[in-house]
């Protein structure tokens, strides 16, 4: 038996597309789903919020997310360079990452496994599907896994 989860956990997204953090937002919203979701546009600015650095040094408006969903293809600092950063750092190597991108490239799906990443979805074209796959992202990642205290 799995216990519930009881208070929502943040979920950081880092993505370039202004419009996929906006679809992801809403999807999460018609999924019904309680989670605190932050963004941010590229790797480099993940590596800040998750090091509170610059503008995310507070904790109260930047917490520590439970879980990351990750773009591959950002600019500054790729998807990939920001996955091996956060499981090469000890304070963040244990928060799941799933990476959420367009991408179907066998080379990216091994590579993301290689580097340490929990889980590869592709994004979905419509809406709708969207809402369906981050119900089952959150069915699973809230409702199955046991996830470490933060």
């Amino acid at each position: 038996m799995t216990r519930p989860q009881t208070r929502p956990i943040t979920i950081l997204y880092a993505d370039d597309d202004a419009d996929d953090r906006l679809l992801v937002r809403e999807a999460l919203e018609e999924a019904k789903l309680r989670n605190d979701l932050r963004t941010v546009a590229d790797g480099e600015e993940l590596m800040d919020y998750l090091l509170r650095r610059g503008a995310y040094t507070d904790p109260a408006s930047s917490p520590r997310p439970g879980i990351i969903l990750l773009d591959l293809n950002m600019p500054r600092k790729d998807g990939r360079e920001a996955l091996a950063e956060i499981k090469s750092h000890e304070a963040l190597k244990k928060i799941p990452v799933i990476v959420l991108t367009t991408s179907q490239a066998e080379e990216d799906i091994l590579r993301s496994y290689d580097l340490g990443v929990s889980s590869f979805v592709c994004k979905p074209v419509t809406f709708e599907a969207m809402v369906d796959k981050i119900a089952m992202i959150g069915r699973y990642w809230f409702e199955i896994v046991e996830l470490p205290d933060e």
